[in-house]
């Protein structure tokens, strides 16, 4: 798969995706990815990405004009272009699923007090948010989508069942785990786990995690007798 990432702080980006999970598939040919700076697509000594509002009000706003430069320059047939904004649709793991089997994502950054509009209307196939807060720029969210996404990508982890066996991806909250020692400081390993019996070690898991999203995320179990993800 292949990710372009358009930014006013491509420096943000050094240091964590170079690491763990993404810093390998990076390695390894499983994930491209090219941070690129929105500035170099700017034609003025001053390399001006921003203005002032028509209209007045606080802030300043993103030009349309570099933003449509740089993505037509490294747009494809096939690519998916997202601007990650407040606005956006809520960034979730099925998301993520479906952005994974898509060979090639076009990150616009978003900073300032936003982009202009014709940018949203014209230009963009997506707008994606990762919470209701909002953060400096665009870059930790795309940061968050480009680590969830690659952890999706096959031959990025060492067993690419884990990411099929975890939190959210089955629409519950992940069970308890344990490893070694079976006895710490007095709390011990629940029995079940030890006893080698697979399908009951199965259906514990199950139920654990079934009553920890109960307790923890009850906004993720849908109507009563229904499947999660309902």
């Amino acid at each position: 798969m292949k990710i372009d990432v358009l930014t006013l702080f491509p420096g943000m980006f050094a240091g964590p995706l170079d690491q763990s999970i993404v810093g390998r598939a990076r390695e390894q040919g499983v994930l491209d990815l090219r941070i690129h700076n929105l500035r170099d697509f700017t034609h003025n000594r001053h390399k001006t990405v921003d203005d002032k509002p028509f209209g007045g009000g606080p802030g300043m706003l993103m030009k349309p004009e570099p933003i449509f430069e740089a993505v037509e320059c490294l747009r494809q047939p096939d690519t998916r272009v997202i601007l990650l904004c407040p606005a956006g649709r809520l960034f979730q793991q099925c998301i993520a699923r479906e952005l994974a089997v898509l060979p090639h994502l076009l990150l616009i950054c978003g900073s300032y007090e936003g982009v202009d509009e014709r940018v949203r209307e014209h230009l963009v196939d997506d707008e994606l948010s990762i919470g209701d807060y909002v953060l400096t720029n665009g870059a930790l969210p795309a940061m968050v989508i480009v680590d969830v996404v690659a952890r999706l990508l096959p031959g990025a982890l060492g067993d690419d069942s884990s990411a099929r066996d975890e939190s959210f991806s089955a629409g519950w909250l992940e069970y308890p785990q344990y490893t070694r020692p079976a006895q710490f400081r007095g709390w011990k390993v629940p029995d079940v786990l030890l006893s080698g019996h697979h399908a009951a070690i199965s259906l514990w898991r199950a139920e654990q995690a079934q009553q920890r999203t109960r307790q923890r995320r009850p906004d993720l179990m849908g109507p009563p007798g229904s499947e999660p993800g309902d």
